[in-house]
């Protein structure tokens, strides 16, 4: 699992620039599905069984990020975010083009201008820095419109997975390994792996209208609010296994999928907390209203630091997810 889960967060994957971590992907699953596809906006949808029931597992595969919107004529860039990503955040921080890596600086003549422009960040005042000497140099290395990551690795902190892209290259993995586990099932399990969820929820809602499944659930992370002063009104901390989502600003989770969750954790001893997210929202939210609609719920791996190049996850967490769905669908 700890070199899966390495692959696929450093794997470059911006929204609409999934190529990389798609081709990996594919990959993993290949021998361990019955079919797979990839749709015309770039989705992954893998099936495996012939159940008259189906149900499907989502994951998103692209990351955060941001894409170059100006040169000016010493080659600095100017960029926009792709998605949730923070001015604060970036700063000062080294993001990854597909062909060059620069550093994230701010406007400033004076000490105080800085000053100023640090207290009320935006990235109208910030610019990579990837070492060209003019325009003409940068336009070859990263032209407007190219899209880039925090160039963050994974590292291993005292048991705890930390990296860049956990959201949500671990709800990936989780679905990969279930894709390997489940061997009896009377369903038809379908997984997707879906494009551009971080503007939008874009890619679940064409895969759920291509198949029509009879419920869907989202593997996401969620917020863990276990470190000093956080959210008191979050009760998800790590280490305390998956997150089986009541609801979040997007969505409520179908009460019938819910139970059935919690009834399977409670039989196979499978730790496990209930999430209230009073924030954010997973592609659940639009899964469930495909077309006529379609029961759906999510189940969330706690995590810290969400949207920054340091996400960090409890391996344990992970593993319980996979028992969870494993568990779930082969119960039928």
């Amino acid at each position: 699992m700890r070199e899966l889960v390495r692959k696929l967060t450093e794997a470059f994957g911006p929204s609409g620039r999934e190529d990389e971590i798609r081709n990996l992907i594919l990959e993993e699953i290949k021998d361990h599905v019955d079919g797979y596809k990839v749709d015309k906006v770039g989705n992954i949808l893998a099936w495996k069984g012939q159940g008259e029931r189906k149900v499907l597992l989502d994951a998103h595969m692209d990351e955060i990020g941001v894409v170059v919107t100006n040169i000016d004529e010493n080659g600095f860039l100017r960029i926009e975010p792709v998605g949730g990503v923070s001015p604060y955040t970036i700063f000062r921080k080294r993001i990854r083009f597909e062909r060059v890596t620069g550093v994230v600086g701010i406007e400033g003549e004076t000490p105080d201008e800085i000053e100023k422009n640090l207290s009320k960040m935006s990235f109208d005042k910030l610019y990579v820095d990837i070492g060209a000497k003019n325009r003409e140099e940068a336009e070859k290395l990263a032209p407007i419109g190219s899209f880039g990551v925090y160039d963050s690795h994974f590292v291993e902190v005292s048991g705890r997975f930390v990296s860049k892209a956990m959201d949500d290259r671990i709800g990936c993995a989780v679905i990969i390994e279930v894709l390997k586990r489940v061997k009896n099932s009377d369903i038809t399990l379908f997984a997707s792996f879906s494009v551009q969820e971080e503007v939008g929820l874009v890619g679940a809602s064409v895969v759920a209208y291509d198949i029509m499944p009879d419920e869907a659930i989202a593997v996401d992370v969620t917020d863990s609010a276990d470190t000093p002063k956080a959210i008191k009104r979050h009760p998800m901390v790590l280490g305390k296994g998956p997150a089986i989502k009541v609801m979040d600003k997007a969505s409520i989770s179908d009460k019938n999928i819910l139970e059935k969750l919690i009834n399977t954790a409670e039989k196979k001893g499978i730790p496990y907390q209930m999430e209230v997210l009073i924030f954010g929202g997973t592609n659940a939210a639009v899964l469930q209203r495909t077309r006529y609609g379609i029961p759906s719920a999510t189940v969330s791996i706690p995590t810290r630091y969400l949207h920054t190049p340091s996400e960090m996850i409890e391996p344990s967490d992970v593993e319980g997810t996979i028992e969870l769905l494993a568990s779930y669908l082969e119960g039928g």
